[in-house]
């Protein structure tokens, strides 16, 4: 009888044993996967939209400078996308 409880009693501390490190595991892959996630979003903050308003700033100040240029450019594009989206 008494083997029976010992073997009762280390099953259920393997168990608990067992669930603990899934516990942990699972909290550890959601830090994990928060850290992640916050790293993209910064990285895409940094490399996707800081250059897009760059190059905006950028075509607004050239077109400021050389408006003639600027126009003949967007005519010339405005032609080439009608023309490409034209059914």
């Amino acid at each position: 009888m008494s083997e029976t409880k010992a073997s009762d009693t280390s099953a259920q501390n393997t168990d608990h044993q067992s669930s603990e490190s899934t516990r942990r595991a699972r909290e550890t892959a959601q830090r994990i996967a928060n850290g992640a996630k916050e790293m993209g979003q910064d990285a895409a903050q940094h490399f996707v939209q800081e250059p897009a308003k760059d190059l905006i700033s950028l075509a607004k100040e050239y077109a400021k400078d050389h408006p003639d240029v600027a126009a003949c450019w967007a005519f010339g594009l405005g032609i080439v996308v009608g023309w490409k989206l034209k059914p």
